[in-house]
């Protein structure tokens, strides 16, 4: 629990309480619901079907109503309805295709506030990051609006050739955490190319910014089916039915790993995303204030994103400086509950401006702590281990999902931090003295998605990014996921299948000329484009 100065007046609004928001979704998109909570999107109507099973807000542990779980056999016809419904969307013109994209476009943008909002009680957003997730996805697709004609008349290697949709509608397996810009953002321009799409709910939280958003999508004529319910129960009918087209997967590697198994004897296209240890490197580097506002802007959303950077490999001669500059920015780091405001706050514009809310659960928050733990137990050196009463919270609220940060010195081999994506505010730090031994560090995790080098000496560095096994590695800048015409992939296990972004993501998702090779990390050759 928090102290009396942190939490002390602290509360939140009438009009930013869960009840209040999900009353005025439910009066904007009430066909929906069900009682208790949104109904499952089938054949493009609402129903009441699946398991009830309760959803907790990890800012607090309140309730957020239930999740309707449906089960396989209910997945599989769903698929086959949107398998007829896809071959309709297909034949539709393009003009017919941009006039529904636009209009659930403008319909977000008027709920834009009550989506965040939403993200903020189901995935522990603050504010700005939330309102974040809602605009990009927004703003990314009007970009494709605006340059779908064009994407659709090229091939891989920009030669004119006419691109049409798949022969079956794409199936979307997504985490948690970017229910907007990542999800919602890709079925969007899936329709937008020509396809049916078909979406699970993560079981962890974004189901109902999801069914807020697939309500306004449908109303616009979109064939689009959302279905909650457990992977382990849903991966046949979405992963290996015969009517699916595409599959689109953002997860861990585990996970990602047995998506692979499952579309092995299939030849069914597919973007894997399966995250990757990211790290920075510092190496001959002396811009120690720019690096401070680098560190901070690094703890977004407590690293619960596939583009963080939880590890910093770093030449010896400049630990000293590396530490100076890097231990006042984990003191600075605010977290807390995200809705809750200062006495006399009632609105959005009163919410705090936090780094980072809670973790997505309280599971996770100890599976961190048993990491850090393991690290400690085999050797590594600890440099700030974070309290969590330091937090921002309502007074006698449950903190279980919170983690403050933690910063660790040569995690060993033997812990899990040294291969793996910690997946919160944990960092680890390794010191190294040759070139050889910073590009073994960077490449720890065989494969990552992005990685930065921090160095005085472009050329050197250019040379070093070269053989980092990362799709995107930034000089002096931090790389991300990237909006609009700008790829992402990765290498080695953190991803499989065709590249997206830009032109990419509309290629891996249409049929060009025959023969065609997208471009891709795919089994048995890989061809990167300009990153």
């Amino acid at each position: 629990m928090s102290d009396d100065a942190t939490t002390q007046g602290l509360h939140v609004p009438d009009a930013l309480t869960w009840e209040a928001v999900t009353g005025r979704v439910r009066a904007l998109v009430g066909e929906a619901f069900a009682d208790d909570g949104p109904a499952n999107l089938i054949d493009g109507e609402w129903q009441a079907v699946g398991t009830p099973t309760e959803q907790i807000s990890p800012n607090d542990g309140s309730s957020l109503g239930t999740m309707l779980k449906v089960d396989s056999a209910t997945a599989t016809d769903a698929v086959q309805r949107a398998a007829q419904t896809h071959r309709a969307w297909a034949a539709t013109e393009l003009d017919e295709r941009r006039r529904g994209v636009s209009a659930a476009l403008d319909a977000m943008e008027g709920a834009r506030d009550d989506l965040a909002l939403l993200l903020s009680w189901e995935i522990g957003k603050p504010w700005k990051a939330a309102c974040s997730d809602v605009d990009r996805c927004i703003s990314g697709v009007r970009w494709y609006v605006d340059e779908i004609e064009g994407m659709l008349s090229r091939d891989v290697e920009g030669a004119p050739a006419k691109r049409v949709p798949l022969e079956g509608p794409v199936s979307n397996i997504a985490s948690w955490n970017y229910p907007m810009s990542v999800q919602v953002h890709a079925e969007l321009v899936q329709l937008l190319a020509g396809n049916g799409v078909v979406a699970k709910t993560p079981t962890q939280g974004g189901w109902m910014t999801l069914t807020v958003a697939h309500a306004l999508m449908v109303r616009e004529g979109l064939p689009a089916t959302l279905l909650s319910g457990d992977g382990s129960e849903l991966s046949d009918a979405l992963i290996r039915s015969p009517e699916i087209g595409a599959l689109a997967f953002v997860g861990g590697r585990s996970n990602g790993g047995k998506v692979a198994a499952q579309l092995a004897d299939t030849g069914k296209r597919h973007m894997l995303e399966q995250e990757g240890l990211n790290s920075w490197g510092v190496w001959d580097f002396s811009d120690w204030e720019s690096f401070s506002e680098i560190l901070q802007k690094g703890f977004e959303y407590a690293k619960q994103r596939c583009t963080a950077y939880p590890r910093f490999v770093v030449q010896r001669d400049l630990v000293d400086q590396f530490l100076a500059t890097y231990m006042p920015v984990l003191d600075g780091v605010r977290f807390g509950h995200p809705v809750a405001v200062d006495p006399g706050g009632e609105g959005v514009d009163d919410l705090p401006a936090l780094d980072f809310g809670p973790l997505i659960s309280a599971g996770k928050a100890e599976e961190l702590d048993e990491s850090v733990a393991e690290a400690l137990r085999h050797g590594a050196v600890p440099l700030y281990r974070g309290q969590r009463e330091s937090g921002r919270f309502l007074p006698g609220q449950d903190t279980s999902s919170y983690h403050a940060p933690v910063a660790m010195l040569a995690p060993p081999g033997a812990s899990r931090l040294m291969h793996e994506e910690p997946f919160g505010p944990v960092d680890s730090i390794v010191v190294v003295d040759t070139e050889a031994e910073f590009l073994a560090q960077m490449n720890a995790s065989n494969g990552s998605l992005v990685a930065s080098i921090a160095s005085d000496d472009a050329a050197k560095a250019e040379r070093l990014a070269e053989q980092v096994q990362a799709f995107k590695v930034g000089i002096n800048k931090l790389r991300s996921r990237g909006d609009k015409d700008e790829a992402f992939g990765g290498r080695g296990e953190s991803w499989k299948g065709a590249f997206v972004g830009g032109e990419y993501l509309v290629q891996a998702v249409t049929e060009g000329p025959p023969g065609e090779n997208l471009y891709g990390n795919f089994p048995g050759y890989h061809r990167y484009p300009a990153t």
